[in-house]
């Protein structure tokens, strides 16, 4: 209870879907900024995704050849 008293002190009370609208409201994207975030996620997600296809093909791998 400690900690789940420390969160709600820490986050807040959580936001309506009005008031993130309100929040959002005046950021206005440019006209790069899709194709920069696109390519930040691409070198956020891509690394994880390639390991974790090498991991699952390598235990793959290890079950048939044993």
């Amino acid at each position: 209870m400690r900690f789940y008293n420390r969160m709600i002190k820490t986050l807040g009370k959580p936001k309506t879907k009005e008031e993130l609208d309100e929040h959002y409201k005046g950021m206005d994207l440019e006209k790069g900024d899709f194709a920069a975030m696109l390519i930040a996620a691409i070198i956020t997600f891509l690394p994880v995704a390639i390991i974790a296809m090498v991991v699952i093909y390598g235990l793959i791998w290890l079950l048939a050849v044993l």
